[in-house]
């Protein structure tokens, strides 16, 4: 058993001072506030770690790598070509080297456990390895090198667009016959270790059929089911074309979503939608970089919130991983949008820092299927932030979460603790420098 002690905490029920915390075999098992510190380690101030509810990990190797023009139309549809021809070439161990500094990268920016949307399953010629479950075994091997907790979600996808439209050459490493996807989801479930969660990802409504997402969904058994939806307005378009509803609209109506859902961007929304999905208890996962980044549109959140909506943040693409970047986004595009400031306080918080702290927090465990915050018997999942920061200079609790995500340049972030296991101290990862270089050199050869 280990004890940490810190000056300050934020516990279920809000700041708390002098909190002892003990945890054993990756849980806590006490949490103490108003204590001595004894013999326990001493340390400033903790926060619990948050879910990054969404990520394709191997895209962080193509950051920056579409940020050239290619005419006046450049769009979601033109980035996905891009990343077509990036992903070409990859085989597991470059997955492995680029997905464990994309994990290193989160556990840095207070990132505890990944939602890996994880659907690049086949070789570079779409056939199936020898192994069905070998480059989720790549994923699996950065999280065991990074210490980030996962839920994996491996992706069904067979068609091209709505209406079981055949697929482009550019998907066929993401293909799967029913049959097939089946087989990969028991192997990967065989290479989880036991803190890790299995859920299904039927990429969206343009890659599978009614039948087939029935099918799909069925395998999540009690885990967690992700989908894609109604990111980019073509995809709108596309899908009132072929079914006469919107993509929320044609989910809520068919596929009975509930508090086990995760509806990925859920970007253009109508009103009734908005409200309709909140009342569910599903969550949205939002991705506010990546959506400015590929000119998504903004997801309502003004409303979603005030019809009691629950969300996660998630790094997505891995053009930039930082979670407070996310969350600060999240915010001033309701700001840009509405020419208003402050608009995503509440719950009882005049923080928008804090409000959209705690939302992220149970809403991205929820998205997962894990505990999320720090009680006994909860992950130890930890987050201790350095209050030498300039960042926090003279903060305190009720201004804390503010300074962190929308004055700081940089994560004023000291040591992360996942599952018990300290990941970053000092605010680097502790293997970065072998990471990093495994990383270099895989970059390196793919883009030569």
């Amino acid at each position: 058993m280990q004890q940490l002690w810190f000056r300050q905490a934020l516990l279920p029920d809000g700041w708390r001072n002098a909190v002892l915390i003990a945890h054993e075999a990756g849980r806590i098992t006490r949490v103490e506030p108003d204590s001595a510190a004894g013999s326990a380690e001493v340390h400033a101030v903790a926060l619990p770690g948050l879910c990054n509810v969404h990520s394709h990990a191997f895209q962080r190797g193509m950051a920056g790598l579409s940020e050239r023009g290619a005419g006046r139309d450049d769009d979601f549809w033109s980035w996905r070509e891009v990343m077509y021809r990036f992903l070409a070439r990859m085989t597991p161990d470059d997955v492995a080297a680029v997905a464990a500094q994309a994990y290193a990268e989160m556990l840095e920016s207070g990132f505890t456990r990944v939602g890996e949307f994880h659907y690049l399953h086949h070789d570079p010629d779409g056939r199936p390895y020898a192994d069905a479950a070998a480059m989720a075994g790549a994923i699996v091997a950065a999280c065991d090198e990074t210490g980030i907790g996962l839920t994996l979600l491996p992706v069904f996808y067979a068609h091209g667009n709505f209406g079981g439209a055949e697929p482009s050459p550019g998907q066929k490493r993401f293909l799967s016959s029913r049959d097939g996807f089946a087989r990969l989801v028991e192997a990967s479930r065989a290479l989880l270790p036991a803190d890790a969660k299995l859920g299904v990802a039927p990429h969206s409504l343009r890659a599978v059929t009614p039948a087939e997402l029935a099918e799909v969904t069925a395998l999540a058994t009690d885990g967690p089911i992700h989908i894609h939806a109604a990111e980019q307005q073509r995809e709108v378009d596309d899908c009132l074309a072929w079914s006469g509803r919107r993509p929320v609209e044609w989910l809520l109506d068919e596929a009975g979503i509930d508090a086990r859902w995760c509806l990925i961007h859920a970007t253009h929304l109508t009103d009734a939608e908005c409200d309709a999905l909140a009342a569910r208890g599903a969550v949205a996962g939002l991705c506010p970089v990546t959506e400015a980044n590929l000119g998504d549109g903004i997801f309502p959140a003004t409303r979603y919130l005030r019809a009691g909506g629950r969300f996660g943040v998630g790094t997505d693409s891995n053009i930039a991983i930082d979670l407070a970047s996310e969350l600060r986004a999240l915010e001033y595009s309701q700001r840009l949008r509405d020419r208003r400031r402050v608009l995503l306080a509440g719950n009882g918080q005049d923080s928008v820092g804090r409000t959209l702290f705690d939302a992220a927090l149970a809403g991205g465990a929820q998205a997962l299927g894990v505990t999320g915050g720090l009680s006994a018997g909860a992950p130890a999942d930890m987050v201790s932030l350095d209050m030498t920061h300039p960042t926090l200079a003279g903060a305190d609790p009720a201004t804390l979460l503010d300074r962190w995500i929308f004055a700081g340049r940089t994560a004023p972030i000291d040591r992360v603790w996942r599952g018990g296991r300290l990941c970053v101290e000092g605010g680097r990862h502790v293997a970065a420098p072998a990471i990093a270089a495994r990383y270099t050199a895989t970059l390196e050869r793919l883009l030569a």
